[in-house]
């Protein structure tokens, strides 16, 4: 008898648009992103960003919004923040003058 596959946090992956979007959560903010461009307020956004850390890894934003207003957010979205999720943050956030908004 084979079982499915679950994610470890009980996320459910989506596909909105013909993206294919690790949870709900994401595909939601998407959506939300997509009406914030046609009101005006987000003038575009990027899907996963990557940034390069030392020793050859990289760590990936979900989005990075520019507003109208010419403010960047880098903003993750999670359902369940790991302690290495926030570690690596802490180390992006040291090594990039940024700072990651999680949701």
């Amino acid at each position: 008898m084979k079982y499915p596959i679950r994610h470890k946090f009980y996320a459910k992956r989506t596909e909105t648009d013909g993206i294919k979007f690790p949870s709900k959560k994401e595909a939601n903010h998407y959506l939300d992103n997509k009406l914030r461009v046609k009101s005006g307020e987000l003038v575009f956004f990027l899907r996963q960003v990557p940034l390069h850390l030392p020793g050859g890894s990289r760590h990936v934003i979900d989005f990075l919004e520019f507003n109208s207003d010419g403010t960047v957010h880098f903003v993750e979205i999670k359902g369940y923040d790991t302690p290495m999720g926030k570690l690596k943050r802490k180390l992006v956030e040291s090594l990039y003058p940024i700072n990651i908004e999680v949701k």
